[in-house]
Formats: C-alpha cells, sequence, structure tokens
C-alpha cells in the first residue's frame, strides 16, 4: 500500500515539476507549438504576433483548414527548408486569411491580402521563401504591414 501511496504521489507531482524547470513551450489546441513572432515595419513599429509552427508536410497540408475563427495577434508560419518558390490554395479555409511571404534575409517578398475563403485558385510567392505567414485576412492593411518590413521568430 506504501508502494501505491508513493507512485501516485510520484504521479501527481511529476507534471507540475517538469513544467516548472524546463523551457517554455506552448501548444495550441491543434497539437502544434506556438512561437512569438515579431515583425518591424517600415514606419518603426513593433508587431507581436504568437503563431503556430506547421513543420511536417501534414501540417503545412492542413495549415488553418477547417478554422471559423483566428486570434487578431495569431496566425500560423509555414517553415521553408530550403527556401523555395512555393503556392497555396484556400480549399477548406473557412476564413479569409492574408499570405505573408517570407525571404531567407526575413524581409517580407509579398503580401497576398484577404485570400478568398474556399478558393483553389493557387496564390504565388513569386519567388524563393523561407517561411510564410498567415494571418487574419486584412490584418497586414489594418496592421500598416508591407513589403520589405522585416519578420522575426525562433526558428
Amino acid at each position: 500500500m506504501t508502494f501505491l501511496r508513493a507512485l501516485t504521489a510520484l504521479l501527481l507531482v511529476l507534471p507540475v515539476a517538469c513544467q516548472a524547470g524546463g523551457a517554455k513551450t506552448t501548444q495550441a489546441a491543434s497539437g502544434l507549438s506556438v512561437s512569438p513572432l515579431a515583425i518591424k515595419t517600415s514606419r518603426g513599429k513593433t508587431l507581436a504576433f504568437k503563431v503556430e509552427v506547421a513543420r511536417t508536410e501534414s501540417e503545412q497540408a492542413r495549415g488553418l483548414m477547417f478554422r471559423d475563427k483566428l486570434a487578431p495577434n495569431g496566425g500560423m508560419i509555414f517553415p521553408m527548408n530550403p527556401p523555395r518558390p512555393t503556392s497555396f490554395w484556400m480549399k477548406n479555409t473557412v476564413i479569409s486569411l492574408d499570405l505573408i511571404f517570407i525571404r531567407p534575409d526575413g524581409t517580407i517578398a509579398r503580401i497576398a491580402a484577404d485570400a478568398i475563403p474556399y478558393s483553389l485558385e493557387p496564390i504565388d510567392s513569386g519567388e524563393p521563401v523561407s517561411a510564410v505567414l498567415e494571418i487574419a485576412g486584412g490584418r497586414a492593411a489594418e496592421l500598416g504591414i508591407s513589403e520589405g518590413d522585416k519578420v522575426r521568430w525562433p526558428r
């Protein structure tokens, strides 16, 4: 019986101990990790986001499909390693999105604003990119984000 009590106590304490000493990792309801991301605009303003990171092929294929809302400073980033030209579509995507194509040096190459939900029309990067950031449709214009602005996030 003493062994059972000790085991129960260990199982109750272990999750708290692991959280207290380890690095801060955040996970979204989707199961993806969440990372801070900052955009420094040409006007000198720094905008903070918390974005889900779609690293694997299957995570990238699903993206933000079937979501009916997105936090104002939320989004999803799709790392491309190695950098390459890429194309996205809005199949099964319920909400409008701004797609921000990011060059290897962190600058914004292109913004495809207000992508149309459910559209099968390809949205091309136009050049090799190292990541694509999706945020709520219209937010880039609302926040003054433009081509050439700098994006920083822990890779």
